[in-house]
């Protein structure tokens, strides 16, 4: 009888003993291969936030445009004032001493 109780303790040692190793043996290459395949993957996006970043890229785009269009508009206009009054263009821009 002491020999078959012997025998079950000692099962019950090596069994986990044993699937604690194979779990480690196998499972930890699997899950470096599934965390190196997650961080390479690119982050996909829901189609509605790409269609929403399209629209403000387009948004911006024409914000440029027309800021560089005012911009021609007033060198345009401080280039006649200048003509106009004779002051040369692009001269010196230091602020009025106080």
């Amino acid at each position: 009888m002491k020999l078959r109780v012997q025998e079950i303790l000692s099962f019950c040692v090596v069994l986990p003993g044993i699937l604690s190793g194979v779990v480690i043996v196998i499972g930890l290459p699997l899950v470096r291969a599934y965390a190196r395949r997650m961080e390479n993957a690119p982050p996909e996006l829901p189609s509605e936030m790409s269609s929403r970043l399209m629209r403000m890229e387009q948004a911006i785009d024409s914000i440029a445009v027309e800021v560089e269009r005012i911009s021609e508009g007033q060198r345009f206009t401080t280039k006649l004032l200048a003509e106009r009054s004779g002051a040369p263009v692009g001269g010196d821009v230091s602020p009025p001493v106080r």
